[in-house]
């Protein structure tokens, strides 16, 4: 089957009192409305290791997540689209959840593993899949060079200038495709990350993937504790937001970027006049893991 990864996802402005009164505006990039499953840039991240697959004569999709993972779904909904099987290996004690249940439902066969191994993904990958030729190694998240290119695509799409661009990262691989883009299309724009994980070690991740040497900012002050923390501030911001915009976002990747966003602009960070670009990155179906958050 021809694998066809081309589509361009809208921009769409928002707006707040807070964003009139220091005279700066804002858009989303809504990749989340790509498609239900393969959302946002999962889409993108998966675009050319399923076409290196396809070249390769691979015909089984092998990858990795937690049990909420949206990468986990969106390569078993990719998978199930685009003619091959799929494998899921989750970290940790074997759950069921929706997001597994649409796992299933999608052909994804799963294979639970302590958190131990699960540290050394190619380990295990050549532990069950070693001696299968049809297998096809996708690591956590989709991180990969392949997927930095299909997430550079994202700025060729835009049909207008924007001073600042801003994505949340988790594996840093949507910022260095984004970086990229920056770059290969000779754009002035600055890139801002958002990490959602504590830590510093989001540079050297971005810096593994992204080609081009050019300036970026990444703003380490909005994990809320790290991956999947919460605080009842950042749950009633995320609440705010959806119902004021009729945008959905969730906790731990678009809540976080997006109060990262209203904050700066609450601080004077930006300059009047400036046009913000948010990059809504999907991953809806994980605030189903949170509802008792709410």
């Amino acid at each position: 089957m021809k694998i066809d990864l081309q589509i361009q996802s809208p921009v769409q402005q928002i707006h707040s009192p807070l964003f009139d009164e220091h005279r700066v505006h804002v858009f989303v990039k809504c990749d989340d409305l790509i498609h239900p499953f393969i959302s946002g840039n999962k889409w993108r991240k998966l675009k050319y290791p399923l076409l290196k697959a396809q070249a390769e004569n691979k015909t089984h999709l092998v990858t990795f997540g937690g049990a909420y993972s949206n990468h986990l779904l969106a390569t078993a909904a990719a998978a199930a689209k685009f003619g091959f099987q799929a494998t899921g290996i989750v970290r940790g004690e074997e759950v069921d959840n929706d997001t597994l249940f649409l796992c299933r439902m999608h052909g994804m066969k799963l294979m639970f593993t302590d958190r131990e191994s699960y540290r050394d993904k190619p380990a295990l990958f050549t532990k069950y899949f070693g001696d299968d030729e049809s297998a096809f190694f996708i690591d956590e998240g989709g991180a990969s060079p392949e997927a930095a290119k299909g997430c550079a695509e994202l700025v060729a799409e835009l049909d207008e200038p924007f001073n600042h661009i801003f994505c949340a990262c988790g594996t840093g691989t949507t910022a260095a495709g984004i970086i990229d883009g920056i770059s290969e299309n000779n754009l002035r724009t600055e890139f801002h990350g958002v990490p959602v994980l504590k830590g510093d070690f989001m540079k050297a991740e971005i810096d593994r993937y992204a080609t081009a040497l050019i300036p970026y900012h990444l703003h380490n002050n909005y994990h809320f504790g790290g991956y999947a923390k919460t605080t009842p501030e950042l749950i009633s911001f995320v609440k705010d937001f959806t119902a004021a915009t009729g945008i959905l976002i969730e906790p731990i990747y678009t809540g976080k970027l997006f109060y990262a966003i209203f904050d700066l602009i609450k601080s004077g960070h930006f300059e009047s006049g400036s046009r913000i670009l948010a990059i809504h990155t999907g991953g809806l179906l994980s605030i189903l893991g949170m509802k008792e958050r709410f």
